[in-house]
């Protein structure tokens, strides 16, 4: 029992940082119906600014996550206007392959500034460990929980208590309907990569403390884990994501601990191809007609 809880708080922790990234990839399908395999990328700068600002200039622990988070916000937003504006008009797939195209451009540019050789993060959070009943908690573990469910909580009641929150479900339900009711369409798609990147960064150095790791292809896996959370749960729907956020973490947590670690990342594959066969619309999703 007392393994079973440990992993039980091992698969919460993994799993609020999956539901994180997941938010931001579920944000930008459900307002343009793009899959942004760039969001993986812009985990991955989050992850690197963080360590410069607590490396380099020994920022305090609230702006190391504050500062990045504010960037990659402005980040998603530049990519949104350059890449993905001019093709909003254009066929679906050429927007996914500028996606691809984008992704691969970041790594890449984070190859060439950064190097290849790992960089270490350094400890975030002082490290204390509670023991409640033969369970131990870490500190950074409860931060990592804490800080996931704070800004998740923090976005559900932006997005249904503002008026800017209330535009982008406006966009997201019917883009024309909105720009008939005077919705300035693309500063709401534009704030929707700011905040969904904002999410992704604070994923990303909440992964990178985690692992300790940071590296230029850091966000391909926990990114794919991210977008398979969010077909989960319901691509398009943001409580989807967090709900398939922290069931990945939880699947894969404890396949780690009763089976292998090597068949980890296959389960989780697994199940992606089982909600695609059997529950296309993910779990909070539900099945609409379409006019062709």
């Amino acid at each position: 029992m007392d393994l079973f809880l440990q992993q039980l708080i091992n698969g919460l922790n993994v799993g609020s940082i999956y539901a994180l990234i997941a938010i931001g990839y579920t944000m930008v399908y459900g307002i343009i119906k793009l899959i942004n395999f760039a969001h993986g990328e812009i985990m991955m700068f989050g992850a690197y600014f963080a360590f410069i600002f607590a490396t380099s200039f020994g920022m305090p622990v609230w702006a190391v996550i504050l500062v990045p988070m504010i960037i990659m916000a402005l980040a998603g937003v530049a990519v949104e206007f350059i890449a993905y504006r001019p093709l909003r008009d254009a066929p679906r797939l050429s927007a996914l392959i500028t996606a691809i195209g984008v992704s691969l451009f970041l790594q890449n540019l984070a190859l060439l500034i950064f190097k290849a050789d790992p960089k270490v993060m350094p400890k975030l959070f002082p490290e204390t460990i509670i023991n409640l009943g033969g369970v131990e908690i870490s500190s950074t573990t409860l931060v990592t929980i804490g800080l996931s469910l704070f800004f998740m909580v923090l976005l559900d009641l932006y997005i249904r208590k503002t008026k800017q929150g209330r535009a982008v479900r406006a966009v997201s339900e019917d883009k024309d309907a909105a720009i008939l009711m005077g919705i300035n369409v693309d500063r709401t798609i534009s704030l929707t990569f700011a905040m969904g990147s904002a999410l992704g960064a604070l994923g990303g150095i909440l992964y990178s403390v985690a692992y300790v790791q940071v590296f230029p292809t850091m966000g391909v896996m926990p990114g794919l884990k991210a977008f398979i959370a969010a077909v989960l749960g319901g691509i398009g729907i943001i409580p989807g994501a967090m709900l398939g956020g922290f069931i990945i973490g939880m699947v894969e947590t404890m396949t780690k601990a009763y089976l292998s670690t090597t068949w980890a990342d296959a389960i989780v594959y697994i199940i992606l191809i089982l909600v695609l066969l059997f529950k296309p619309t993910g779990i909070l999703g539900k099945n609409t007609r379409e006019k062709v």
